[in-house]
């Protein structure tokens, strides 16, 4: 096998194991999982999945990462359906992530729990997380600067305080007090608001 074969068998060892950790981790929780359950899941030995993870804590924060990378991958898809118009571009990121947020928590009975975990222990990737959705924010309100429909006098400001004002739709553990039309109805009347306020 040579080098480039290597790594591809490398790669897909390692994706197989996350995919069996992320299956397992929705349905039993990161706590009640072990590493030798995962690597059973993952149709190989215990001792051949620490040649790829050292620990339980490295495979839950690979998890965590590529979550949010496939998150802001489906995020710029969406905002991109609409370039051209910062209006519908903001709609479409917050109804967006208010919909998957919603499907995640509703699928996915432990992830508030290993979001929880990902910010005590490798607070860095929640760090990173928000840098990257502050700068799609940013992205869209420069759109909506140069179209002339936002007046925004510090941009990089003003997408931090607009993320902050998202939170509530993009944190699992909310997703249990109301249904999903009622949220989309809160996130409309949040753009609004939104638009009125850096609108020209």
């Amino acid at each position: 096998m040579d080098a480039a074969e290597n790594i591809n068998f490398n790669d897909a060892a390692r994706e197989l194991i996350l995919q069996a950790a992320e299956k397992r981790f929705s349905q039993f929780g990161y706590k009640k999982t072990t590493m030798a359950e995962i690597a059973k899941d993952a149709d190989m030995s215990a001792a051949n999945l620490y040649r790829y993870f050292e620990n339980k804590h490295e495979i839950i924060a690979e998890c965590a990462r590529n979550y949010f990378i496939a998150r802001v991958v489906m995020l710029k898809h969406a905002v991109n359906t609409y370039h051209g118009n910062a209006c519908l571009m903001l709609e479409n990121y917050l109804l967006t992530t208010l919909r998957y947020t919603y499907k995640l928590a509703n699928n996915n009975k432990k992830v508030s729990e290993l979001i929880e975990y990902i910010k005590e222990t490798s607070p860095e990737i929640i760090y990173e997380r928000i840098s990257t959705e502050t700068n799609l924010i940013a992205e869209i309100l420069q759109v909506g600067v140069d179209s002339g429909e936002f007046k925004v006098e510090n941009l990089e400001e003003t997408a931090f305080s607009v993320y902050l004002s998202t939170i509530m739709f993009e944190l699992p553990t909310f997703m249990n007090m109301y249904t999903l039309e009622e949220f989309e109805v809160m996130a409309k009347s949040l753009i609004k608001t939104l638009i009125t306020g850096i609108g020209k």
